[in-house]
C-alpha cells in the first residue's frame, strides 16, 4: 500500500513518459522505462555458433564440440568466444540507444546486469582482466563518455568476484576511424587496422582478457582488439556484449571461402 501511494505521488508530482513506447510512467525507477518494456526484453536462444556467438539456422552447423558457423569453421577468430545477451533489436536496442545516444546513465547497470546473466553459465577464467572498448579521444571528449566503460564498470560491481578487475588505461583506440555502418567485413576491417595500441603491457601479460562492448555486429571490432592483445602478451581474450546483431540471411558458401581466406591473411 506504501509503495502503491508512493507510486501515485510520484506520477503526480513528476510526470514523465517511457523513453521507449511513450506510455506514462507511474512507478518510482532509476530508469525511464516502463515495465512492460522491460518485460519484453529477452536473452538469445536457438543455436548460437560456440565462438563468436551468431545464430543459426541450420542444424548442419552443429560439430562434436558444438555448433559452428562455417566463418569460424574455416577460420578460428582470435578471441576464444564472444558471448551477448541479447539481440539486437526491439526494446533492448532502445535500452542500449538510451545510454549511448541519449546518455541516459541509469541504464548502464541495467545493462551490466544483463551481462552477468549472459555470462552466468560460462566458466570464465580466473584472475580477468576486464577491458572495455575504448572509444578515440576526440569522441569520448565529445561524448563525455565512453558506453562500454561504464558496462563494464557496472559487470565487474554486480559480479563480485575477487579475481576480476577493471582495467581501462592499456587498450586505446589511437585514431578516429570513420562509421563501420554499411560496410562490408573486409571493409570493417581495413577501417579498424591499426586503430588500436596497448600501453602498459605488463598489465595484461600472460593475463585472461574479457573485452566489453555494448554492441557486436560482425565481430570486426572485436577480434582486432583480440589481435592487439595478444600481441602484447595476453594470454587469451574472451568478448562479452549487451546485443548481437542477428544476420537476416545466410552467406552463401562463397562468402564463407572468401571470409576465411580474409581471416587467414589477417592472422
Amino acid at each position: 500500500m506504501l509503495k502503491a501511494a508512493a507510486d501515485g505521488l510520484f506520477s503526480v508530482l513528476f510526470p514523465s513518459d517511457c523513453r521507449i513506447c511513450d506510455a506514462p510512467l507511474t512507478e518510482i525507477s532509476r530508469i525511464p522505462v516502463c515495465g512492460p518494456c522491460l518485460a519484453r526484453v529477452t536473452p538469445l536462444s536457438g543455436i548460437l555458433c560456440r565462438a563468436c556467438g551468431e545464430k543459426l539456422v541450420s542444424e548442419h552447423t552443429l560439430t562434436p564440440d558444438g555448433p559452428l558457423c562455417g566463418i569460424c569453421r574455416r577460420a578460428t577468430p582470435p578471441f576464444a568466444r564472444a558471448i551477448a545477451y541479447g539481440a539486437y533489436d526491439g526494446e533492448l536496442r532502445e535500452l542500449v540507444h538510451l545510454l549511448k545516444y541519449e546518455a541516459v546513465h541509469s541504464v548502464a547497470p541495467l545493462l551490466g546486469r544483463y551481462l552477468v546473466e549472459a555470462l552466468a553459465g560460462v566458466a570464465l577464467p580466473e584472475p580477468l582482466v576486464v577491458i572495455p572498448v575504448p572509444l578515440f579521444k576526440g569522441k569520448n571528449r565529445s561524448r563525455g563518455f565512453n558506453q562500454a566503460e561504464e558496462i563494464a564498470r557496472a559487470f565487474v560491481r554486480l559480479r563480485r568476484a575477487t579475481g576480476i578487475q577493471l582495467e581501462t588505461g592499456c587498450l586505446a583506440r589511437t585514431r578516429d576511424t570513420s562509421s563501420q555502418t554499411g560496410l562490408t567485413r573486409h571493409q570493417r576491417r581495413a577501417n579498424l587496422r591499426g586503430a588500436f595500441k596497448v600501453f602498459r603491457a605488463e598489465r595484461i601479460r600472460d593475463r585472461s582478457i574479457l573485452v566489453v562492448d555494448d554492441v557486436m555486429t560482425t565481430g570486426t571490432t572485436a577480434g582486432e582488439c583480440a589481435r592487439v592483445l595478444l600481441r602484447a602478451g595476453a594470454k587469451e581474450v574472451w568478448v562479452a556484449t549487451v546485443v548481437r546483431a542477428i544476420r537476416e540471411t545466410p552467406f552463401q558458401p562463397a562468402d564463407f571461402a572468401v571470409e576465411a581466406a580474409m581471416q587467414l591473411a589477417a592472422n
